[in-house]
């Protein structure tokens, strides 16, 4: 926690940085980071929103990985549409630390775009700062943290405390198995589970209810994500990773 004053923190603060470490220090999953330590850094950080997004290369998007305080309805945009007009992620991206998104745009430049307009601040998104990660060269998924317009902008205090966490975040997930489930949307975890119980693209279309086509579009996603070259390597990988 080097340069950050113990009087900007409270002793229940101190106490979560803390237990943070600790428990990004130790043996530890997706699942814990995901339901355990991503609150503890969001109430640390004091923040409102948080989400976390997992850049793919090969499809050069990002696929949400966990979301906190958002609705579905504004995730499912940003993976559909406005994660290819977002005018400050990979800038931010580009940086490798913690930052502030004035940084990259001003408040009053990024107020005028449709990202904020029609994204941001209909979840009441105001104040951002965002940190990526890379770990002997592997990029790690991200963490966004937003206030709401009434609260206080972020200080150094943050940036400060995202610098302290972030290599031991980094280095708990460098430690994760290279492929897990975790890599898909919950759709694609659905349907691959389907799969590994030997369902055909017609069986899972009817029994999720939706099209033929966005079946098949999924199904192939799974292959490329989890490196399949065909549905029965499909079927075996995600039966071992389910269990």
């Amino acid at each position: 926690m080097a340069d950050l004053a113990v009087y900007d923190m409270t002793s229940e603060e101190i106490s979560g940085f803390a237990e943070i470490v600790g428990m990004l220090s130790g043996p530890i999953t997706q699942q814990d980071i995901r339901e355990h330590t991503y609150p503890k850094i969001m109430a640390l950080m004091r923040s409102e929103f948080l989400a976390s997004y997992t850049w793919h290369e090969t499809g050069r998007r990002f696929e949400v990985s966990h979301v906190i305080n958002q609705s579905a309805e504004c995730v499912d945009s940003y993976l559909k549409t406005y994660q290819f007009q977002d005018p400050m992620t990979a800038k931010l991206r580009a940086l490798w630390r913690p930052a502030f998104v004035d940084e990259v745009i001003t408040r009053a430049d990024l107020s005028r775009t449709g990202f904020y307009n029609d994204f941001l601040a209909k979840d009441g998104m105001s104040h951002g700062i965002n940190l990526f990660m890379r770990q002997q060269g592997r990029e790690m998924p991200d963490l966004r943290l937003w206030r709401g317009s009434s609260r206080p902008d972020y200080s150094d205090r943050e940036i400060r405390l995202l610098g302290a966490i972030g290599p031991f975040l980094a280095r708990a997930f460098n430690s994760l198995p290279d492929v897990t489930l975790d890599c898909l949307t919950e759709r694609e975890r659905d349907i691959s589970l389907l799969v590994a119980r030997g369902c055909s693209d017609k069986d899972i279309a009817r029994i999720l209810q939706i099209g033929f086509a966005t079946v098949r579009t999924h199904v192939g996603r799974c292959f490329e994500k989890l490196s399949c070259s065909n549905r029965s390597e499909l079927a075996a990988l995600v039966a071992r990773l389910a269990h």
